[in-house]
């Protein structure tokens, strides 16, 4: 059964670094894209940050040159690497795979073609 566990969220002040973790089991996660997607409160979901299997990346505008996804094979875990925060990053950030063959840039952009998801985790950024 395929599971996907986010961790690593937190409160930091603005101007802060965290790193979010996805641990997944249940399938070989490399071999598939992964997405992380984020939702504040009264917005809609969007995609942050994606990698597919060949290891190609993708970012949103807003996250460009401040986060970076990256991923450890002998861990079966996915990272988000988040530098520079902003009080606009508040969120829940959700990680997200796809077990079809979309490409990272596919994964970015489409939230409701992903297979599994995690139950989240809270990113405050504070002022």
């Amino acid at each position: 059964q395929v599971r996907l566990v986010e961790s690593g969220g937190g409160s930091v002040q603005s101007g802060g670094s965290l790193r979010l973790s996805c641990a997944a089991s249940g399938y070989t996660y490399s071999s598939y894209s992964m997405a992380w997607f984020r939702q504040a409160p009264g917005k809609e979901r969007e995609g942050v940050a994606s990698i597919d299997s060949d290891g190609s990346t993708s970012y949103a505008d807003s996250v460009k040159g401040r986060f970076t996804i990256s991923q450890d094979g002998a861990k079966n875990t996915r990272y988000l690497q988040m530098n520079s925060l902003k009080p606009e990053d508040t969120a829940m950030y959700y990680c997200a795979v796809d077990l079809g063959k979309m490409s990272s840039v596919q994964a970015l952009r489409n939230d409701h073609g992903m297979d599994y998801w995690g139950k989240g985790t809270l990113v405050t950024i504070s002022s």
